[in-house]
């Protein structure tokens, strides 16, 4: 059995669809990051960054913060979602490391500037803006030609997916890169993706394009 703490983040919903996706039964443990909870003692003994999601996982013993950690962990115990060959397998991490390094965090800055303080910091809104329309670009580009990001469905659309989720936070129009419409909306249909969605409580629906 699993253990995971998570909310209804882009970052919280990672590990709740990978479980979703593998099967693995697991527990949620809320953690309302609106109410400071993620300041809790025993929260930090488990994710000392006190962000997250994080996960115990009781049949190894092994608990981890950061969601890519998580993603890795869970697709190596299993041997699903992660190619096994060295070639297949670093095209996913490097994905996986495009998303953690930039397709997350410059998102969650134009969430900050473009959604919750609006008007306040132009040059922060035309930045992080348009390096958020930079990024859809680059992954409309490796999506042509392709079903999922590394051509199999892997953790880097796990990764990926959830963000994108908040295009209208973005100020995105998903029309604009018709691969990434294709993929969100295929990601979307997922049962195990869709059952992940509403972890730890019931949310409005998957949000659609147009």
């Amino acid at each position: 059995m699993i253990d995971l703490y998570t909310w209804t983040t882009p970052n919280g919903r990672k590990a709740s669809i990978v479980l979703e996706e593998l099967g693995l039964p697991y527990t949620v443990k809320p953690i309302n990051i609106m109410a400071n909870e993620q300041f809790a003692p025993e929260f930090l003994a488990i994710s000392p960054n006190n962000k997250i999601p994080a996960i115990v996982d009781h049949d190894t013993g092994i608990h981890l913060m950061e969601s890519g950690a998580i993603l890795m962990y869970l697709a190596e115990k299993t041997g699903r979602l992660m190619p096994t060959d060295i070639k297949g397998r670093f095209e996913v991490i490097e994905w996986l490391m495009w998303q953690m390094g930039g397709f997350g965090p410059m998102l969650g800055q134009a969430h900050h500037f473009l959604e919750f303080n609006p008007g306040k910091a132009p040059y922060a809104e035309e930045r992080y803006g348009t390096e958020t329309e930079r990024l859809y670009r680059v992954l409309d580009k490796r999506l042509e030609g392709r079903d999922y990001v590394c051509g199999d469905y892997s953790i880097a659309d796990i990764s990926i997916w959830p963000w994108a989720t908040r295009f209208d936070w973005q100020r995105i129009d998903l029309n604009d890169y018709p691969n990434v419409k294709r993929w969100y909306v295929a990601v979307a249909e997922r049962p195990a993706v869709q059952r992940g969605y509403h972890v730890p409580k019931q949310m409005p629906e998957i949000p659609m394009p147009d």
